[in-house]
């Protein structure tokens, strides 16, 4: 397999990261481009720029960790209230009294909206604990991608403010690392100039000289701020030529593995009923694959693929997925969309292109009946089969929002009563041998 560069890969999959965080395709890479044109300015050595160059890429790694508690404490859109919260400055009360009173359950009547302030007061130190867990899990996902312990704690702190203010830590000054600082700086100009060009970008940035942002840094910042030929390149961001080309990182078979897998774990930390889904439902169609004699190359393609089939999901707000009720008419639209979006995004990665169908169509069925394309039989080959099947017994088994998980025996039955119009009788087999002859605790709810 000839060399793939690892930014591309991981350049690819920000798109899923911005959904989550709110912003347009491209924050990431935009971010990634104003910082390393800060780099530049400051003369930072090439180790160092090479440690940012990955940390601005996966800065937001950890993004979906905080997702379904944001929503439940302000019975709020989580991506509404992610985009809006890049605008306000956390450090002062009034602005922060403001955001909450506009994203407390909006549509709701006053006495609703009232005890939901009343629970985001309270909430405090647990709202802290959650930033944590992002920070963590996003640091986490760089380890797993044997990226280096510089470009993880610059993820970690990535919220660290220059007077102590931020979190997790309340790191102060230059207690934060370098790359954190510069990170910090880029991705709130990126939002302000996105929103407001140049001017905003500048403004923002002198607010918060000495207070978020290292002095230092905001003066090289305003340095380039006239150079209109690098704004111009914020409109197609192109991070290739940014990339310290002696320390670029390329991704072999198994890199593009733990590719498949830190981003999996993004994917399942979107809600806590989904928590290992994507693990297992790999898991299950490995093993399912196996007993179907499939060869290591088409099972390397599956789990891939298996792991990274709801990358979609990332797309829908937390207010539907953890729902416990039934959902509406337009709710249930918002789920049956998320395998396009899971095509989309995979299709942006030319190594994960191949399989971008394969883990897109899990939720289609033999007769026409699934969606969202209402494939048929003739349309849905053997893998497909054995993810679309793995996919369901992995959900029955699970604990839900609106259910107890089952035991394996009655998942079991309810799938042979879409046997065989619906779903493939031989991948059911093949599912329950691979289940008779794996561990128990495989056979088991998580």
């Amino acid at each position: 397999m000839p060399d793939i560069a690892l930014s591309g890969v991981i350049g690819s999959l920000t798109y899923a990261l911005d959904i989550v965080e709110g912003q347009p395709a491209g924050h990431a890479l935009r971010s990634c481009l104003i910082g390393m044109r800060l780099a530049e300015a400051l003369d930072l050595d090439v180790g160092v720029r090479s440690d940012l160059f990955y940390a601005l890429l996966l800065k937001d790694a950890g993004c979906s960790a905080n997702a379904s508690r944001m929503a439940a404490v302000l019975a709020s859109d989580d991506f509404a209230a992610k985009a809006s919260s890049k605008l306000i400055d956390w450090s002062n009360p009034r602005a922060s009294m403001l955001w909450a009173i506009r994203n407390a359950a909006p549509g709701s009547g006053l006495r609703r909206r009232k005890q939901v302030l009343v629970g985001m007061r309270d909430e405090g130190e647990l709202t802290r604990q959650f930033m944590e867990a992002r920070c963590d899990r996003g640091a986490e996902i760089a380890r797993m991608l044997f990226l280096s312990e510089r470009t993880a704690r610059a993820i970690r702190s990535l919220d660290e403010h220059w007077d102590g203010r931020g979190m997790p830590d309340g790191l102060r000054g230059e207690e934060i690392p370098i790359e954190a600082r510069i990170a910090c700086l880029s991705q709130t100009v990126e939002v302000f100039h996105r929103n407001g060009g140049i001017r905003a970008a500048r403004s923002v940035a002198r607010r918060r000289r000495g207070s978020w942002f290292d002095p230092q840094l905001v003066d090289a910042f305003l340095g380039f701020c006239g150079d209109s030929d690098f704004w111009a390149t914020m409109e197609t961001p192109d991070v290739s030529p940014w990339e310290p080309a002696e320390l670029a990182l390329s991704a072999d078979e198994a890199r593009l593995d733990r590719i498949a897998s830190a981003f999996a774990r993004v994917i399942d930390a979107k809600s806590p009923f989904t928590a290992r889904h994507s693990e297992r439902v790999a898991e299950l169609s490995d093993g399912a694959a196996a007993m179907l004699g499939f060869d290591t190359e088409d099972r390397r393609t599956l789990r891939r693929a298996a792991l990274l089939h709801d990358i979609g999901k990332l797309a829908v707000s937390n207010r539907i997925l953890d729902k416990p009720g039934r959902l509406s008419d337009a709710e249930f639209a918002a789920i049956k969309a998320h395998p396009l979006y899971t095509k989309r995004i995979l299709e942006r990665a030319p190594c994960f292109s191949a399989f971008a169908e394969l883990a897109a169509n899990h939720h289609e069925k033999l007769d026409g009946s699934g969606y969202p394309l209402g494939l048929t039989d003739a349309e849905l080959d053997l893998p497909m089969r054995v993810l679309a099947v793995s996919d369901i017994y992995e959900a029955l088994t699970a604990k839900r929002p609106y259910r107890n998980p089952l035991p394996p025996e009655a998942a079991l039955e309810i799938i042979d009563r879409d046997i065989p119009q619906k779903l493939d009788a031989q991948v059911r087999d093949a599912l329950d041998a691979h289940l008779s002859a794996a561990p128990a605790t495989l056979a088991e709810t998580p």
